[in-house]
């Protein structure tokens, strides 16, 4: 049993470090909405930047080089759409999207667009498939705010 304690030190490594990306799930307040927006529109342009150039790498000569700027690419459009997932799951529907509310319902299937469209960002090098998730955060932003969303985010 010599490798209880270190097993016990790592798995309170592992927990306190879920907890901590799980931050925000007390009351604290110190997160605002207007950032997580803002979160998953950087995420989404760097979506549809890695999309580019995955099609851009593919057209041309395909050699080891290539092959692993391709996978760095495609490891990053998939960090960055699961980064967006996250903050629907974990922030939006967990804690700011709430039953009570009369527009419920509408931010209920609006949060659940952006998750389809992130997800379909990750199956596709297609750059529509950013475009759509862009638009979905937009429908989210609406439905939530109750207003057109003002961002400076450009492609």
């Amino acid at each position: 049993m010599r490798f209880a304690p270190a097993f016990l030190s790592l798995a309170i490594v592992c927990l306190a470090s879920s907890v901590a990306s799980a931050h925000c799930q007390v009351p604290c307040g110190i997160y605002s909405d207007q950032l997580r927006f803002e979160q998953m529109l950087e995420d989404e342009h760097t979506i549809s930047k890695a999309q580019l150039q995955i099609n851009e790498l593919s057209g041309g000569e395909i050699d080891a080089q290539t092959v692993n700027q391709m996978g760095r690419w495609v490891s990053t459009k998939e960090e960055h759409a699961t980064n967006i997932q996250n903050t629907i799951a974990a922030y939006f529907m967990a804690q700011r999207i709430k039953t009570d509310n009369p527009k419920y319902t509408e931010q209920l299937v609006a949060a659940h667009k952006v998750m389809v469209a992130a997800m379909k960002c990750k199956q596709s090098a297609d750059p529509a498939t950013a475009k759509s998730l862009e638009k979905s955060i937009f429908e989210l932003y609406k439905a939530y705010e109750g207003k057109e969303p003002t961002f400076e985010h450009k492609h």
